[in-house]
Formats: C-alpha cells, sequence, structure tokens
C-alpha cells in the first residue's frame, strides 16, 4: 500500500504534502511512497524545524486520487471541517 510524507508548515500551519521534490498544499500532487521510504524522509527533514508535525499517512488509490486510510487524514487533505466561508484565506507555500 502506497505512503504519503505530510507535515505542517510552521509558520502558518498550512497543511503540506511531500511532492518528490518539495511541498504542496495538495494532496493530489503527493509523491506515492513505500513505507520505509517515507519514514527515512520524515526522520531527514524533522531536525530542519520548518516543518511539524510530520507524519507517514497510508493512503489508497481511488479512480486515480489518493485517499488517506485514516477519518484524521482525510479531514487534513480535505481542508476544514467547517464552512469553507468560515476558513482563514490560505497563503501561498514559498519554496522550503
Amino acid at each position: 500500500m502506497p505512503h504519503l510524507l505530510t507535515g505542517n508548515r510552521l509558520e502558518t500551519g498550512d497543511v503540506l504534502w511531500w511532492t518528490g521534490t518539495t511541498w504542496s498544499r495538495h494532496i493530489r500532487e503527493a509523491a506515492a511512497l513505500d513505507k520505509a521510504e517515507a519514514e527515512a524522509l520524515a526522520e531527514q527533514f524533522r531536525p530542519a524545524e520548518t516543518i511539524s508535525d510530520l507524519d507517514v499517512v497510508e493512503v489508497t488509490v481511488e479512480n486515480g486520487s489518493f485517499r488517506p486510510t485514516t477519518t484524521r487524514q482525510r479531514v487534513r487533505a480535505i481542508g476544514p471541517s467547517v464552512r469553507p466561508d468560515f476558513a482563514l484565506p490560505s497563503l501561498p507555500v514559498e519554496s522550503i
């Protein structure tokens, strides 16, 4: 089963997904990794302190899209669980 590497941008709290070369706010741009590779990358990024709460997420692929296997990660991938007009505007993610 594929895995994704995710975390939160330290300055804004935005949910980020590792694309294989950079971070994206969109799960559809994430790079599928095997579990060992994702865990090794997470350990590599931990000392940088620019991404917090690094996590390796197990996903399934449905209709060509990633779907996290846990409810918590599905909410993080989709966005806020409140009305969108209540959510804070998203800030652009610069290269980290």
